[in-house]
């Protein structure tokens, strides 16, 4: 199939589901009840998330995990900010989203068949933010226990085992 008729293909199917959606809240209003726009309103950018990697998928583009992954990860921590009302974690959560985009490499590797390469590249990228996260967690205040740094520390010499035994081969 042509690209242009895949890229239709998805557009039509995303607005099929939608207006699904919206006809079934129209015929049963009490169908959508356990949804508070209040609190579960990031939901919508995590199906955003959803909606960005299925056109990827339905338009051959493997590429569209890495966005994907993103808008979904934010839209995560946004519902978990929301119902805890710690906003203030803002301050060194953004430190997450190079892992959300790690994710999205490996995902786009496994969608594309270059899964080694990805595990790699996307590996490296969450080891990065998870590190970020921790060190801007401690310094503005997060609730990091002592157990966090020896884990990292063990965490890291684990990779740079894994790596050299990989590397060796």
């Amino acid at each position: 199939m042509e690209q242009r008729n895949r890229s239709n293909l998805a557009a039509g199917l995303l607005l099929i589901l939608v207006g699904g959606v919206f006809l079934a809240a129209q015929i049963a209003p009490g169908l959508f009840t356990w949804f508070q726009p209040e609190l579960n309103w990031p939901l919508f950018v995590v199906g955003a998330g959803f909606v960005l990697l299925v056109i990827g998928l339905l338009a051959n583009e493997p590429g569209m995990a890495v966005p994907a992954c993103i808008v979904g990860g934010v839209g995560g921590l946004l519902y978990w900010q929301n119902l805890t009302k710690r906003w203030e974690t803002w301050s060194y959560a953004w430190a997450l989203i190079p892992g959300f985009v790690g994710v999205g490499v490996i995902l786009s590797g496994i969608l594309s068949g270059q899964t080694a390469q990805s595990f790699r590249e996307g590996g490296r990228a969450i080891l990065v933010s998870l590190v970020l996260f921790v060190v801007f967690g401690t310094i503005m205040g997060g609730q990091f226990t002592g157990f966090v740094w020896p884990s990292i520390l063990i965490a890291a010499g684990v990779i740079l085992l894994i790596g050299n035994l990989l590397r060796g081969r």
